[in-house]
């Protein structure tokens, strides 16, 4: 709060635009403004200046001209004795504020001059208002001034590209932002938005744009960043109600009915395009936002569907009655949202006024309604499964559309990788996408099951097969996936025997349960997997050949973590995520640690990985996970050979020496601190450790300096 001296405040000379008016009585006043009122009450201001003047004297004090040139002072702040920042914030924008007495009447007006200098005469920390603005803004802000240097800034940018006021206060802008575009906003006066740039080696959004003078020339820059997480967040949530957007108006376009929404006030949301002719006797459009109930009051139909579902909040079917005698059948469907709260109806309306076509029309509309929903729950299902699945590597794209292809077949496939690479995963992929996903999906586990009980829980057994079985038999894993899919897990585990049972269910499609003669047809599609070589298996005599073949049909091998690096990054911040959510805490990866776990082999896999994540969440004392704390948890006993740095685009030959070089030197000095030791895990001499590593900070210095001098 501050106040501001009555000296400063100026006399309100008035007008009244219900009166004639002289010219020589404007050009008398000594005031910028004049005030114009109507019925004794303010309502408008006009700036005295020589264009207003020279044009009423041209057109003989003409009250419409006055008025042309006059505006509205509805945005005018209004001030008491103390004047507070949201007060500040509306006088800014305003070329006055007007002064009220204790009972609200106009004593005058201040410029806002006067108010920004005795702003700054009274040195009141708390009315700082660029600092209050620029802290209040969550974005990244920096100020360029002529010169291009840096002469503001607020904490959340500092924090963004990791730097200090220090190393940013009056240094010129190119040296931590892009020199080029500084250049282009100062050259063209124009705003350069979303430009990737890495700074201090973090990636974000870099908006520029020119601080204009009353000119048009440019005075300065204001750089606005954002980090890309937000970013990335943003426009994914974007994308994904544009793409709910579309779905809705597709499907309100394909209905034959007319489709309202309403709010749970009864106010009209949206409607379809299919619009009862004669019913509503208004524009539907011009109906946006108000109440519909309001027309059952206006007698224009009896009863309102959308009141009788506010007040039953459950599905109301009414046959309305207009003044013309038509007769509207209307559903109302209540939706709610996750507090048990109505929060939308949707009502579909069809003209039934010919009552010959009801039963019929009735029944159609039930089968639409089923079929809408049923689409609708196939999209949810599907649109949530394919967000489980988090990959952006070329191999996993390849396995990916070779799996949307194979999901409109019931081929058997046989799922070839390591433990841990997410054979599971493909195979619910194959169930979601393809035409059974509506069907069972069953799993079991050759290898967690006791050979005696694989065969009763595969085939199912009949009444009284076996002492201890139940009286009334049962169904084995093939009938209860009739007509899905089953998925068979660890099938080198397998035992001979009932190898040979199940070859016979996939050259057959029928099964016989233990105890039983009559065999029971099945439509099943098999989905194998194994983490062994079963060919060498045949070769062993421990796994059968023609079943063999039978399985590899479709053979679809999922390769190794390490074999797809692209997807670590995005797998570890998926799993981040979703412990971050879990348990309401915020960490996250620096990108040292991100090289780290690129660098890992990762034996584990996917499984190995989350595991990680978990453990580095639990016992992580700071939200920063760096390097140095998940090197602490990666296993250092996995065989070396299998430590193999993987390149994803071409460089020269000797920069991609250097560079794996300078990594594993300096990624063992951190990890064990002497050279000695770092010595012993890279398998060279320590003199050859100690030069390397000396040079290696050599050269940062250098650059330290370098960039220190600019």
């Amino acid at each position: 709060m501050f106040t501001v001296a009555n000296e400063k405040i100026k006399p309100i000379e008035t007008i009244s635009v219900d009166e004639e008016f002289l010219i020589p009585q404007l050009k008398k006043s000594k005031e910028p403004f004049i005030f114009l009122k109507k019925q004794g009450q303010l309502f408008a201001y006009a700036t005295l200046n020589n264009q207003l003047l020279n044009k009423l004297e041209k057109e003989g004090a003409s009250k419409d001209v006055l008025l042309e040139h006059a505006k509205s002072i509805e945005s005018i702040c209004y001030l008491t004795e103390e004047i507070s920042l949201p007060g500040l914030f509306q006088i800014i924008g305003e070329p006055f504020a007007i002064k009220i007495d204790e009972n609200g009447k106009p004593m005058g007006y201040i410029l806002r001059e006067d108010v920004l200098a005795e702003l700054l005469k009274q040195e009141n920390k708390s009315v700082d208002l660029l600092k209050i603005l620029l802290t209040s803004i969550p974005m990244g802000i920096f100020v360029v001034n002529k010169e291009k240097r840096i002469i503001n800034y607020n904490e959340a940018g500092l924090e963004m590209i990791k730097s200090t006021a220090e190393k940013v206060l009056n240094v010129p802008g190119e040296i931590i932002f892009s020199g080029e575009h500084i250049n282009n906003v100062f050259s063209t006066g124009k705003t350069f938005l979303n430009h990737l740039e890495f700074l201090n080696g973090i990636g974000v959004l870099v908006d520029y744009s020119p601080i204009l003078n009353y000119n048009d020339g440019v005075e300065g820059i204001i750089i606005v960043i954002q980090d890309l997480p937000m970013v990335e967040e943003m426009a994914l949530e974007i994308e994904h109600f544009k793409d709910l957007y579309k779905d809705l108006n597709a499907i309100l376009s394909s209905i034959y009915d007319e489709i309202l929404v309403v709010n749970a006030k009864g106010e009209l949301i949206r409607f379809s395009e299919k619009i009862i002719q004669d019913f509503w006797q208004v524009e539907l459009s011009e109906m946006i936002g108000k109440n519909i109930m309001e027309l059952e009051e206006q007698g224009l139909f009896t009863p309102s569907v959308t009141r009788l579902v506010i007040e039953k909040r459950k599905k109301v079917s009414v046959v309305q009655e207009t003044r013309s005698g038509r007769k509207i059948l209307a559903v109302g469907n209540p939706v709610f949202n996750e507090k048990n709260e109505l929060d939308r109806i949707i009502i579909a309306s069809r003209d039934i006024t010919e009552t010959t076509k009801l039963k019929n029309e009735l029944q159609e509309m039930r089968k639409i309604s089923e079929q809408y929903k049923k689409e609708l729950d196939d999209f949810k299902s599907k649109d949530r499964f394919l967000k489980k699945l988090i990959y952006c590597s070329p191999k996993m794209e390849k396995i990916m559309n070779q799996v949307k292809k194979i999901a409109a077949f019931s081929s058997t496939v046989l799922l070839y990788g390591e433990s841990g690479v997410g054979k599971e995963v493909i195979a619910q992929a194959i169930h979601q996408l393809g035409r059974r996903s509506d069907k069972p999906f069953l799993k079991l586990n050759c290898g967690a099951i006791p050979d005696n009980l694989l065969e009763s829980e595969l085939f199912g057994y009949a009444r009284g097969a076996f002492t201890g079985a139940d009286k009334n038999g049962k169904d084995g894993y093939f009938k209860q996936a009739d007509g899905g899919i089953l998925f068979l897990d660890e099938i080198g585990e397998m035992p001979l025997y009932l190898q040979v049972k199940l070859l016979r269910v996939l050259q057959e499609q029928e099964v016989i349960p233990i105890g039983s003669t009559t065999p029971i047809p099945v439509n099943v599609q098999i989905i194998a997997a194994t983490n062994k070589k079963l060919e060498k298996m045949v070769e062993a005599g421990t796994f059968r050949e023609d079943l063999f073949y039978r399985l590899n049909v479709i053979p679809i091998h999922i390769p190794a973590l390490r074999e797809r690096t692209e997807d670590i990054s995005l797998l570890a911040f998926h799993f981040l995520q979703q412990l971050n959510e879990k348990y309401d805490r915020n960490y996250h990866l620096t990108p040292d640690a991100i090289n780290v776990l690129e660098f890992y082999p990762w034996p584990g896999n996917v499984r190995e990985l989350q595991n990680i994540i978990e453990r580095l969440v639990v016992t992580a004392d700071h939200p920063a996970i760096n390097a140095e704390f998940v090197s602490e948890f990666l296993s250092t006993n996995y065989e070396h050979k299998k430590l193999k740095p993987v390149v994803t685009r071409v460089i020269p030959l000797q920069e991609a020496v250097d560079y794996v070089e300078e990594q594993l030197i300096v990624m063992a000095m951190d990890q064990y601190k002497t050279t000695t030791k770092a010595a012993k895990a890279l398998g060279i001499s320590q003199s050859s450790v100690s030069r390397k590593y000396q040079k290696i900070l050599s050269d940062k210095h250098i650059q330290m300096e370098d960039f220190s001098s600019r």
